[in-house]
């Protein structure tokens, strides 16, 4: 790999944790004096080995000039870990991170931001604490501020800024005072969606330029819209790294804890029909087989019903999944009626599975009903049998996809061309 900027080489982040403390918030003038006059004696007495907890072990990753590398991984993986080791905010207890460049780091909220200065003077003292000069400050910041939509506060103290304004500003500040390497946390949840994309497209645009960017996210769908790699972090450990496509569809497949995951649909009560057959469980695979549990937009998915049934000289079979929104309406019906598949032949139970070539809703949460017809007369009916997650994907080849609410909900195929 040629211009390498960041070098991560064995890195290891261990911490101590006391058992032997009585209290894990700060301690009174008295309880310290008390601590360390008690008898040397009691305290060996009272003395325990202290827990070590590993937030990363081992982690070797190596990024170029011009590359968005993302990471992902579950809370607690390790994730923001290595970025404040990188922003040089802690230290590491073995292995090394070179980086070769000015970096920029947005970890938190109105990172770098004093609370008492406002939007405007702490402008200059991100810029400062980054390593700009004024005159360089001065030429970007109507960009910044224009940025970050809160031209009309930019001269009220930051204290008095929502969680959303000061992340507008604290990002605007980051991106246009060009850092070589820019290191972003899970930040851009704070912000509206209009915002988010609006972030995106600048880190797109600063990736184009040149420059270095890592990003942490939950988002899978900016992971694979915007990131060249990915890294998955589980434990501390540096489970997978490679093409953005392969480690998202690794990770999506591990957070099924093995494969154990299932809806309880067999013990619903809540349900209708005669029970000539009774829907027993639920569960989405990819292309590959592999059990998962949200969708990708854009992405093929099995939906695999499972069943037993009592009835018996079955001539007409009709099954039915209707997907819903959070507030019940009806976005898709699926039925072997629709496409005219025969399905008689359905033995005593198993599963049966509706494929979707590429999953056609933008991302959100939606419910599944599931019903069964036996000879024209209802077997089972459960609603709300399950929630299904849709994260964005490249549903298109720009891997752009609608953003705003008069859109619409669903991605469909088309072409443009010039009529004749």
């Amino acid at each position: 790999m040629n211009n390498i900027v960041i070098d991560i080489n064995n890195l290891s982040k261990v911490y101590q944790i006391d058992p032997a403390s009585e209290k894990s918030g700060a301690r009174t003038l008295q309880e310290d004096l008390t601590k360390m006059f008690r008898p040397s004696r009691e305290r060996k007495g009272r003395s325990r080995r202290k827990e070590e907890v590993w937030a990363l072990r081992d982690v070797s990753v190596q990024v170029s000039q011009g590359e968005v590398l993302g990471i992902i991984g579950r809370n607690g993986a390790g994730k923001s870990t290595l970025l404040k080791i990188l922003s040089r905010i802690t230290e590491p207890t073995s292995g090394y991170a070179d980086l070769y460049g000015r970096v920029g780091s947005l970890l938190e909220v109105g990172t770098g931001f004093h609370t008492e200065l406002t939007g405007r003077e702490n402008v200059y003292l991100s810029g400062a604490i980054l390593g700009m000069r004024r005159a360089e400050i001065d030429r970007k910041y109507d960009q910044i501020v224009e940025f970050s939509g809160v031209q009309k506060y930019i001269d009220t103290p930051v204290k008095r800024y929502s969680s959303g304004m000061a992340v507008r500003l604290a990002f605007a500040v980051a991106a246009h005072l060009d850092p070589e390497i820019l290191l972003i946390d899970e930040v851009l949840a704070v912000g509206d969606v209009s915002f988010q994309q609006k972030c995106l497209g600048k880190m797109s645009e600063v990736a184009g330029g040149g420059r270095t960017i890592i990003f942490v996210s939950h988002d899978m769908g900016a992971i694979k819209n915007l990131c060249s790699r990915a890294a998955w972090l589980d434990g501390g450990e540096l489970k997978a790294l490679g093409s953005v496509d392969k480690v998202v569809q690794e990770y999506l497949v591990a957070s099924t804890e093995r494969g154990e995951w299932h809806t309880q649909i067999a013990d619903r009560e809540d349900r209708s029909g005669n029970g000539s057959l009774r829907f027993t469980g639920f569960h989405m695979c990819n292309a590959n087989g592999e059990m998962i549990t949200s969708v990708v937009a854009g992405e093929p998915i099995d939906l695999v019903l499972s069943y037993e049934r009592e009835a018996t000289n079955v001539t007409n079979v009709t099954f039915f999944i209707w997907i819903r929104d959070a507030f019940l309406k009806g976005m898709i019906s699926l039925s072997n009626r629709w496409t005219g598949e025969d399905l008689t032949a359905l033995p005593p139970n198993g599963e049966i599975v509706c494929r979707l070539p590429k999953f056609p809703l933008r991302e959100g949460r939606y419910f599944l009903d599931l019903g069964a017809n036996f000879n024209g007369i209802k077997a089972d009916r459960v609603s709300r049998a399950v929630p299904i997650d849709v994260i964005s994907g490249k549903y298109y080849k720009t891997g752009k996809v609608p953003n705003h609410p008069n859109d619409g909900d669903f991605l469909n195929e088309h072409s443009w061309h010039f009529g004749s």
